[in-house]
């Protein structure tokens, strides 16, 4: 059955920024939580829902969308995914394999997935793999604040709501350690450092400082993103390394993999290709014999598409959950965190559909 239309809409919502924090936005700024949701609908009146990355480029990914991507997709087979994306890979490759366009195109592969498991009358997870799970556990990823109490506040927060794993955004060892001192000693803290560093000797010293704290992993400390030699470097002294949220696609997953950069991969499935390159990532690194730990900082169907996969794949591991309370989440209260888990939709596709 073809494409019919592809329309955009931006949810736009308010949000509390962490508990007593003084400051707005951390380091992105931001003023409103905006989420880019997609709806695809189908000749015979099927309608699935994806997500293209938003934060401070929804409007850039929603202009790629509306004036490229979308346009190209009208009249096409809803079916054969992997012939769609082809077709706009090879198309809009011009334009780059990294950016607004490779986000819309990851928004029309959810929404695609979505449809594709509401006609064979099943929840997406289904399609995916055999594990079943009904719910998944979740981790807190906190937002930046650059304020050691503020941080300590926001870590007891998140472990009495329940969660049993922490991420920040903090690069100061004041916050950092502020944290582990907030934090019960077996919750595992994740450090997202933000390709802090220029250089591995400031990487290397910022990862023997925090060990010992029980840091899970140490993600994307040096910039740039795709310097995969200074991964592979600190990964074999002993640190252990995520990253892959700032990569191009599922290519640029296997040239990480293979240079024994990361313990664990971080894909994105609002920026590299959807359900189907969040699928190919997995068994990649399944192969490779290394965790993914899908990067997820989201409130619309990409999470929702992020939730099914882990509900899916055979190894057990958390969801990113945002660590900011919207005031109109796109699906109200039905991904709340309850006791540090998600439930995980049985309905047919995604399972649940966003306010439009």
């Amino acid at each position: 059955m073809t494409i019919a239309s592809v329309q955009s809409r931006v949810h736009r919502s308010a949000f509390t920024y962490g508990a007593g924090a003084a400051s707005q936005g951390g380091n992105l700024k931001l003023r409103s939580m905006d989420t880019l949701l997609v709806r695809v609908e189908t000749a015979d009146g099927l309608v699935g829902f994806g997500e293209g990355f938003g934060f401070t480029l929804v409007d850039t990914t929603r202009d790629a969308l509306d004036r490229l991507v979308a346009p190209a997709c009208i009249g096409q087979a809803s079916s054969d995914i992997p012939a769609l994306t082809r077709l706009l890979e090879r198309r809009f490759h011009n334009f780059g394999r990294n950016g607004p366009v490779s986000f819309a195109m990851s928004a029309i592969d959810i929404a695609l997935w979505d449809i594709a498991a509401q006609r064979a009358g099943r929840p997406l997870h289904a399609l995916l793999g055999d594990a079943k799970r009904a719910r998944v556990a979740a981790y807190a990823s906190l937002l930046r604040y650059d304020d050691p109490d503020a941080v300590a506040r926001n870590v007891r927060e998140a472990v009495r709501r329940g969660y049993r794993a922490i991420k920040l955004h903090e690069v100061a060892l004041d916050g950092i350690r502020a944290a582990r001192a907030a934090a019960p000693e077996d919750i595992p803290l994740m450090l997202d450092i933000n390709c802090a560093w220029d250089g591995l000797d400031d990487a290397r010293a910022f990862c023997r400082a925090v060990a010992g704290m029980n840091v899970r992993w140490v993600e994307e400390p040096t910039w740039p993103p795709e310097d995969f030699g200074a991964m592979a470097t600190l990964r074999a002294e002993g640190h252990s390394i995520s990253a892959g949220e700032n990569l191009a696609n599922a290519h640029d997953f296997a040239r990480l993999i293979a240079a024994g950069a990361v313990d664990v991969a971080q894909p994105s499935v609002t920026k590299h290709g959807g359900v189907s390159a969040l699928r190919d990532v997995a068994a990649m690194a399944r192969d490779a014999g290394i965790a993914v730990v899908p990067h997820s900082p989201y409130f619309g169907p990409g999470l929702l598409a992020t939730l099914h996969l882990l509900a899916a794949v055979p190894d057990a591991e958390p969801i990113e959950i945002y660590f900011a309370d919207l005031a109109a989440p796109p699906y109200g209260d039905a991904l709340d965190v309850r006791d540090g888990f998600i439930d995980v939709p049985t309905g047919p596709g995604l399972g649940l559909r966003p306010v439009w």
